[in-house]
C-alpha cells in the first residue's frame, strides 16, 4: 500500500523588509552616531573606572605611578573610611538634612502650585515670573545675606540657625522650592480640571479634590521634585561649608578630612565617594521611569 503523503509542512511566511522612509537616516550617519556614543560612553565610564579601582588600591600604588588596574587588590579603604572621619556622623546629617528639605519642598510646593494652577487672583502672574526669575541668580550671591541674617536672628531672638541643621534645611529651600513650585504648577495645568468637576461632584472640597484626584494624577511629577530637591540637598558643597560646625557637618563637606597637610588618603576619598553616590544612584535608578515621566509631563497636551 503506497504511503500518504505526510501533511504540508506549515512555512512561516517571509518579512517583507520595512521600506525605507526619507526621514530615515543614512548608513553613514548611524555609524557615526555609534562611534560617537561609544566614545561618549567611554568618556563617562572612565572616571568610575578610575574610581572604582583607586580605591581598592593600597595607598602606595595610588600616590605613585599611575595605573590603569591595581596591582594588588585590597578592601582595606572601605573599612578605614569609617576610623579615618566620623563618617557616620557625616552621614547621618546629610541624610537628615536632605530628607527633610525634601519633604518640606515637595509639601510646600504641592500647595502653592495647586493654588496657581486651579485659581485666579490678583497677583498671580507676577508671583509665577517672581518665582522663576530666583532661578537667574548664581546662589552665591545668597550666602552673606544668608549668614548674616541667620546670625542676627541667633543674636536677637536665640534661636540658633547658624551652625544648625534647621538653618542648613532653610538654606536649601530656599534653592529647590522656586524650581519646584515652577514646576508642579506645570504639571498640575495638564491634569484635566473635569477631574476636579468630578471630585466636587461627589462631594470633595478643594482639599479632597487636591489629594484623591490631583495628587494622584501627579505623581511622576511629584517624585522628580523630589528627586530634584533631595539630589540638591545631598551634593551640596558651598553653603554647608560655610553654614555648619563640627557637629552637623554633611558629607560633601566631611570628604575633605582625607586631605591632611601631610597626607591625602586618596583610596578613602575614592572609597567614600562611592559608599556616598550609592544612595543617590540607588533611588535615582528606583523612580527612573516617574523621573522622566515627570520631567517630560505638560510638554504636550
Amino acid at each position: 500500500m503506497p504511503d500518504r503523503p505526510g501533511p504540508r509542512a506549515r512555512t512561516r511566511p517571509r518579512r517583507r523588509p520595512r521600506p525605507r522612509s526619507p526621514l530615515d537616516p543614512p548608513p553613514s550617519f548611524r555609524a557615526v552616531r555609534a562611534v560617537f556614543l561609544t566614545l561618549l560612553t567611554g568618556f563617562v565610564l572612565l572616571p568610575v573606572h578610575v574610581m572604582v579601582t583607586s580605591s581598592l588600591k593600597p595607598l602606595g600604588e595610588v600616590s605613585g605611578r599611575f595605573r590603569w588596574f591595581p596591582g594588588r587588590l585590597t578592601v582595606r579603604p572601605y573599612l578605614d573610611i569609617w576610623h579615618t572621619v566620623p563618617l557616620a556622623e557625616y552621614f547621618v546629617n546629610s541624610l537628615i538634612v536632605a530628607g527633610a528639605a525634601t519633604v518640606c519642598s515637595v509639601v510646600i510646593a504641592v500647595f502653592a502650585a495647586y493654588a496657581v494652577s486651579r485659581y485666579r487672583f490678583r497677583g498671580r502672574r507676577l508671583f509665577t515670573v517672581t518665582v522663576l526669575s530666583t532661578q537667574m541668580f548664581p546662589g552665591i550671591l545668597f550666602l552673606l545675606p544668608l549668614f548674616l541674617i541667620f546670625v542676627n536672628i541667633g543674636n536677637s531672638t536665640g534661636v540658633a540657625l547658624y551652625g544648625s541643621r534647621g538653618g542648613l534645611i532653610l538654606t536649601y529651600l530656599t534653592f529647590s522650592l522656586p524650581f519646584s513650585v515652577w514646576m508642579l504648577i506645570g504639571y498640575f495645568d495638564s491634569v484635566p480640571r473635569e477631574l476636579d468637576e468630578a471630585a466636587t461632584v461627589d462631594g470633595c472640597g478643594p482639599l479632597g479634590a487636591l489629594f484623591r484626584v490631583v495628587i494622584p494624577a501627579a505623581v511622576p511629577g511629584i517624585v522628580a521634585v523630589a528627586v530634584y530637591a533631595f539630589m540638591t540637598a545631598w551634593g551640596e558643597v558651598l553653603f554647608a561649608s560655610v553654614m555648619t560646625n563640627d557637629t552637623t557637618r554633611t558629607l560633601a563637606v566631611g570628604l575633605r578630612g582625607y586631605s591632611t597637610q601631610n597626607d591625602v588618603y586618596w583610596n578613602q576619598i575614592m572609597a567614600a565617594s562611592l559608599v556616598v553616590s550609592i544612595p543617590v544612584v540607588a533611588g535615582f535608578l528606583l523612580l527612573q521611569r516617574y523621573l522622566v515621566a515627570g520631567l517630560t509631563a505638560g510638554a504636550v497636551k
